[in-house]
């Protein structure tokens, strides 16, 4: 069987995969209008990473969170996440050439110690322990529940003062409950509505607004 030809040029693939995205947009919901350029770049890169159209109308942004992520990614803020996943597909180089420091917590030996101590999540840990930096923060949380949940708790208590939040943990067990009750509140945050999400749109969100500075 003869071997049809195919793409083999990286970018080359990402133009087309953009092109037939908004294809599809425009079978899916002719009259979708994007409310900005950024908010377009994001969208669309969430369905490049995921293949899934529902985010069109399920990601949320509140209290112009973008404006407050640049600003963290532009004045040598940190990123925190709540998985290595998140942040290993996080494009580092850039965050380095920007001098933005960037963290995951969830595997030290502090967190198991405080987890165990408190007996939280090592999630909630790792909450606690970024919230002692000395910088702008940024958390991007794409697989606990209990880390929006905590963020929320300790802003309440005034011990955390974040810039933004990009809340998209995937799962069952208050996964939307937690994403519904950052949306409702008064920080900047970027929300997956529902039981979608995930680590890899977590860092797919940060990468979009990184790519569009």
């Amino acid at each position: 069987m003869k071997q049809e030809k195919y793409i083999t040029i990286p970018n080359k693939i990402t133009d087309k995969s953009f092109v037939m995205i908004q294809d599809e947009i425009d079978k899916i919901d002719p009259n979708y209008h994007f409310n900005n350029e950024v908010e377009e770049a994001i969208i669309k890169r969430a369905i490049h990473t995921t293949a899934d159209f529902d985010y069109l109308h399920t990601l949320k942004f509140t209290h112009d969170v973008i404006a407050k992520i640049q600003h963290v990614l532009t004045h040598q803020g940190t990123i925190f996440t709540d998985t290595t996943m998140a942040l290993a597909g996080i494009n580092k180089r850039k965050l380095d050439q920007l001098g933005v420091h960037y963290h995951c917590y969830i595997a030290d030996d502090e967190t198991f110690k405080l987890a165990s101590d408190q007996k939280i999540t090592r999630s909630m840990a790792a909450i606690e322990l970024a919230a002692k930096v000395q910088t702008e923060k940024l958390f991007v949380i794409g697989n606990a529940p209990t880390a929006l949940y905590k963020i929320l708790e300790m802003v309440r208590e005034r011990r955390l003062d974040p810039e933004a939040v990009i809340g998209v943990p995937v799962g069952f067990v208050e996964a939307a409950e937690s994403k519904a009750a950052l949306e409702e509140s008064t920080l900047p945050a970027i929300v997956a509505e529902g039981r979608k999400g995930g680590s890899n749109l977590a860092a797919a969100l940060t990468n979009a607004i990184l790519y569009q500075l």
